[in-house]
């Protein structure tokens, strides 16, 4: 990384004569795209910001750096909680890619650790609760009844029946690695079928889970990680998160392994969420263990491809059995009506 000219573009973009960059390294998490601290020295002062930008390899079903950038201003600019968008960079020959620039949060991120450590996000009731609220500000973000403003065009309008396109994603990122997956096959299939209707679409996160926000001692301190968000059904930000493969192992804890399913839905509704539909999230908590099984295929795939050899990456693409077990579980007739 050049860190003559990423400097003197951060000078230029902050309003500043110079600056001097103290710190540059790899920030752990991120396992589909490359974040890195940088330290700052402006003036008499220092600021520390992350810089997000594509990896080596990725996977289809991500944005571009610029359109997550341009989600993370609506989200900050709507009031949620979220890391500073402090500024985006096309010009590749700065650091040899495009990159966003946001402001450092505090706090930890790493999902095991956080369903873990009860030292972490103080209450846990109240953290799910938080949660919830955050959720609900993020599903008011846009209207989509209305255009986007010219920087989320990207966008584009809802889609009539978000599960189904949803599962058109999914068999399409299969298709583009080449797997052949029976168990998940029946999945999607039993998906198809079980479909419900969405007659009130709105922008969801699509990876609002643990592991995707990050908290102190204290509680809550920024939600992460927006390379999904787009129009869609709200109960599948509320399905994911509560999927039991987000519960590290806290199975007790259905509120992303850290809180009761009560504590969060209370929290939704009272940051002003629609009404939650319990069979409808229960659908979409058997679309997380889909979805997450065909994204580990795909980050098993980048290693294998050779293009980014990772041992997480390979780790993550065997995760698929259990998943597809679940899978199974779940759609077994007798699991079904719930």
């Amino acid at each position: 990384m050049d860190e003559t000219r990423l400097s003197a573009w951060i000078a230029t973009h902050l309003g500043v004569p110079s600056v001097t960059i103290e710190e540059s390294r790899a920030l752990g998490g991120g396992s589909i795209q490359e974040n890195r601290l940088i330290r700052c020295r402006i003036g008499e002062g220092t600021r520390e910001f992350v810089l997000r930008r594509d990896a080596p390899a990725t996977i289809a079903s991500s944005r571009s750096r610029r359109e997550e950038f341009r989600l993370l201003e609506a989200a900050h600019a709507a009031g949620v909680r979220v890391p500073e968008p402090v500024g985006f960079c096309e010009d590749a020959s700065v650091i040899g890619a495009p990159f966003a620039l946001m402001g450092l949060v505090a706090g930890v991120g790493l999902g095991p650790r956080i369903a873990k450590d009860l030292t972490l996000g103080g209450d846990r009731e109240k953290l799910a609760e938080d949660l919830g609220r955050e959720l609900a500000t993020i599903h008011a973000v846009l209207d989509p009844h209305r255009d986007p403003p010219p920087a989320l065009a990207f966008l584009g309008p809802p889609e009539p029946e978000p599960a189904r396109a949803e599962i058109a994603r999914l068999r399409e990122s299969l298709d583009g690695i080449g797997a052949k997956r029976p168990a998940i096959e029946w999945g999607l299939r039993w998906a198809e079928v079980c479909a419900p209707a969405c007659p009130a679409p709105s922008l969801v996160h699509r990876d609002f889970r643990t592991g995707n926000y990050m908290v102190d001692e204290t509680g809550l301190t920024a939600i992460l990680d927006w390379e999904f968000s787009g129009w869609g059904d709200p109960a599948q930000d509320l399905g994911w998160f509560c999927a039991a493969c987000w519960r590290f192992g806290r199975l007790d804890k259905e509120a992303g392994g850290i809180g009761s399913r009560e504590a969060f839905e209370r929290g939704y509704r009272e940051g002003g969420g629609r009404p939650v539909e319990r069979e409808r999230v229960a659908y979409w908590e058997v679309m997380a263990h889909l979805r997450w099984a065909v994204i580990a295929l795909e980050q098993g795939a980048r290693h294998v491809s050779g293009r980014e050899f990772s041992l997480e990456l390979a780790l993550t693409g065997r995760m698929v059995p259990e998943l597809e077990q679940a899978i199974l579980a779940a759609t077994a007739p007798a699991a079904w009506p719930r």
